[in-house]
C-alpha cells in the first residue's frame, strides 16, 4: 500500500483545542483516542508522521498577554501546555501500537527528549512517530510557525492543517452559510487574503521553501485520503 502514497512522509498540525472535545478546555481522553484512531489508519499505510500540537486548550500566550501578562511568560507557559497535549496524544497512540517519541524544544528529560534535527530524522526513518513539543523554544512564535519550521527541517513531503472544517473558506463557514470554499489557492493568495487558518509567517515559511500545505478535516479519514493524494480539503501551493 506504500507504493500508493503521494507523501510519504508528513508534518501533521492539530490544535489543542482538538484535544479538548466537547468540554472546550483540558484534555478529553475519548476524543484523543479518536483523533489517534484516525492518525492509526494513516501511519498503518507506512507513512512517516511528525505531529506538532498546539496548546491553547490548556494556556494560549496571546490571550495571557492580551490580559496583562508579560508576553514572553505568557509563551512560556503555552509552550509547556503543548508537552502535556504531546504526553497525552503519545500515551494513546503507544496504546494503539506506534511507537512514538516526544522531542520538546525546552529541555525536559525526565519527561522527553530535546528536539535535535538528526535525532528527529533517525526517529522517522525508524517509523516511530515525533512530536514536536513546546513550539520553537522562543517566545512570539505560534505552533503553526513550529509547524512550518519543523516540516522543513525534517523533510517532510507536505504540512497538513486538521481542522474543523473541511479546508480553507473566504469567510467562516459556520457564521456564514454563503462562505465559499477554496480547492487551491496559491501561497501569496493565502498570505494577502488574511484568512487566518494559519499565520503570516507560517506561510511566508512554506512559500519561500517550496512546501505544499494541506488544509483538511481531522475526522472522516480526510487525512488518509490526503497522503494518497486524493483531492481533498484546500491545497496551498505554488
Amino acid at each position: 500500500m506504500a507504493t500508493d502514497l503521494r507523501y510519504r512522509r508528513v508534518l501533521l498540525k492539530l490544535s489543542g483545542e482538538a484535544l479538548a472535545g466537547q468540554q472546550g478546555v483540558g484534555i478529553a481522553p475519548d476524543t484523543v483516542s479518536k483523533i489517534c484512531g484516525e492518525l492509526s489508519s494513516v501511519l498503518q499505510m507506512g507513512v512517516q508522521m511528525a505531529l506538532v500540537i498546539g496548546g491553547g486548550n490548556i494556556f494560549r500566550g496571546l490571550s495571557g498577554s492580551a490580559q496583562g501578562m508579560e508576553r514572553s511568560s505568557a509563551d512560556y507557559m503555552g509552550m509547556l501546555a503543548t508537552v502535556l497535549n504531546a504526553l497525552a496524544v503519545q500515551d494513546m497512540l503507544e496504546k494503539a501500537g506506534h511507537p512514538t517519541r516526544v522531542l520538546s524544544a525546552i529541555t525536559m528529560q525526565e519527561v522527553c527528549e530535546p528536539f535535535i534535527r538528526r535525532r528527529a530524522l533517525r526517529h522517522l526513518d525508524k517509523g516511530r512517530v515525533v512530536i514536536c513539543a513546546a513550539g520553537t523554544g522562543n517566545p512570539y512564535f505560534t505552533t503553526d510557525t513550529t509547524a512550518a519550521l519543523r516540516g522543513m527541517e525534517l523533510k517532510c513531503d507536505c504540512i497538513i492543517k486538521a481542522t474543523k472544517v473541511d479546508g480553507i473558506y473566504d469567510k467562516d463557514p459556520k457564521k456564514f452559510p454563503d462562505a465559499v470554499k477554496y480547492n487551491s489557492l496559491s501561497y501569496d493568495d493565502a498570505l494577502n487574503l488574511r484568512l487566518g487558518v494559519m499565520d503570516a509567517t507560517a506561510f511566508a515559511l512554506v512559500r519561500d521553501n517550496h512546501v505544499p500545505l494541506i488544509v483538511c478535516r481531522m475526522f472522516g479519514g480526510d487525512i488518509a485520503k490526503v497522503v494518497q493524494g486524493e483531492n481533498v480539503g484546500t491545497l496551498v501551493g505554488e
